[in-house]
């Protein structure tokens, strides 16, 4: 799998693609994997603020239920409804359509702080040996 160079990725594998001063958060495909099928998704409501690497949701798998964590904090602008109610979305386009929260980034030192991809392929890539 090659991760999408513009994004930057946490240790609890999600993705942020900043533009301006908006983030987009999804899980990455390493994450989906280990989920296996999506069944459920729980996101925040617009207006809610995160602090970085705060719970903003749940995901729920066949296997297990999993938090979701911002990879940065700021004031949620924009959720994607239609993803709880198509959570498989997140299986088959885990880095576009299956976006999950917009944020308004308030400290972009946050960013600059998270991996970029090939820091992030290296730390999946040493976590399963």
């Amino acid at each position: 799998m090659s991760y999408p160079q513009d994004f930057r990725y946490s240790k609890d594998h999600e993705w942020v693609r900043v533009a301006g001063d908006l983030g987009t958060v999804g899980i990455t495909d390493h994450a989906q994997e280990q989920l296996g099928d999506v069944v459920f998704l729980e996101l925040p409501e617009v207006g809610r603020t995160l602090a970085a690497n705060e719970v903003f949701g749940t995901v729920e798998s066949v296997k297990a239920v999993s938090e979701l964590f911002s990879p940065v904090g700021g004031e949620v602008v924009k959720v994607n409804t239609d993803l709880t109610k198509t959570p498989e979305k997140v299986n088959t386009d885990p880095h576009g359509e299956a976006w999950m929260i917009v944020v308004k980034v308030k400290d972009a030192k946050e960013v600059s702080s998270l991996m970029d991809a090939a820091a992030y392929e290296a730390y999946v890539a040493s976590e399963s040996k």
